[in-house]
């Protein structure tokens, strides 16, 4: 009997065989493959060469321009990297934990193509999963059960004069640094990134090294508050609860301008870590999200 990662995975995989043959750059290479790290030999400079290539202590000794020559690895290790805090399972269309899985197995799908390897963090405050990098259809299931497993609810948060801790995206960030470290890797960062600030310093600490994707997964709700009257409202990260009027004028214009600033907060802190950023939102095809981003890291490429 079909188990549900099995399941999911099978119609991912007739889905994408439908929407992104054909879009893929080899056998070996995935559309957000980067160029290797691993240093083979110096030689003169040609007016050809990428100047981001010069060794400038080996020219300023010899007094003339030399670059230093790269082999690029034929196998690629992926990482997804995906936050399982309360806060993802906020959202219609069964959340933004479920749109999070079903990006997750895809990618992993896709990168897998070639005999590449694709590993696994999961985190939220109480719970860190690390899945090793192997490649194979199995690995893709493992990591599509772990992520269908139905995420621990937690103890509700006791009264207590100090409020409950947000999503540590920070810990998450460092989690994948030590993780990953032996090797350079392509990781995929999906979260809705409500979490303490801070976050961008060890992202673009993490892009140092590796070539670094986010995917940032939201509610239209989040960004647009529905008129619904008087609802009580729970902040899913720390189970705080207050009735509010949603139809009331001042109320929406308050949260249009929070959401407006939030927004550009975000927009900064992505531009500062200097990562290639995209935004999913639940009431979205998932296979035209994934085609927007093969073309968008194509032409961030070139």
């Amino acid at each position: 009997m079909a188990t549900p990662s099995d399941r999911l995975l099978r119609r991912l995989e007739w889905q994408l065989g439908r929407r992104l043959d054909g879009r893929l750059q080899g056998a070996y290479r995935t559309v957000w493959h980067g160029a290797g790290i691993d240093f083979t030999d110096l030689r003169a400079y040609t007016p050809e060469d990428d100047v981001r290539h010069i060794d400038w202590n080996v020219t300023a000794r010899l007094d003339e321009p030399f670059v230093r020559q790269y082999t690029e690895d034929r196998e690629l290790t992926a990482w997804l990297v995906i936050d399982r805090s309360a806060s993802m399972r906020f959202g219609g269309h069964d959340g933004k934990e479920s749109v999070a899985t079903e990006l997750a197995v895809s990618l992993a799908k896709l990168v897998s193509k070639g005999g590449n390897r694709v590993g696994a963090i999961l985190f939220d405050n109480a719970v860190h999963q690390v899945i090793p990098p192997r490649g194979g259809r199995d690995q893709i299931l493992r990591i599509g059960h772990e992520l269908l497993k139905t995420a621990p609810a937690g103890k509700p948060p006791k009264k207590s004069k100090q409020p409950a801790p947000t999503t540590d995206l920070t810990a998450m960030l460092d989690l994948a640094a030590v993780t990953t470290s032996r090797r350079r890797s392509l990781i995929f960062v999906m979260s809705d990134f409500i979490g303490d600030p801070g976050w961008d310093r060890p992202l673009g600490m993490l892009t140092h090294r590796h070539e670094v994707v986010c995917v940032r997964v939201v509610d239209p709700a989040e960004l647009d508050l529905p008129d619904l009257g008087v609802i009580l409202v729970e902040d899913a990260e720390t189970g705080e609860q207050i009735l509010v009027d949603t139809s009331d004028p001042l109320l929406r214009s308050r949260l249009a301008t929070q959401v407006g600033a939030r927004e550009t907060e975000l927009t900064g802190a992505m531009r500062r870590a200097g990562v290639a950023a995209h935004r999913i939102t639940t009431d979205q095809d998932l296979m035209s999200a994934l085609v927007q981003m093969v073309r968008a890291s194509g032409r961030g490429r070139r």
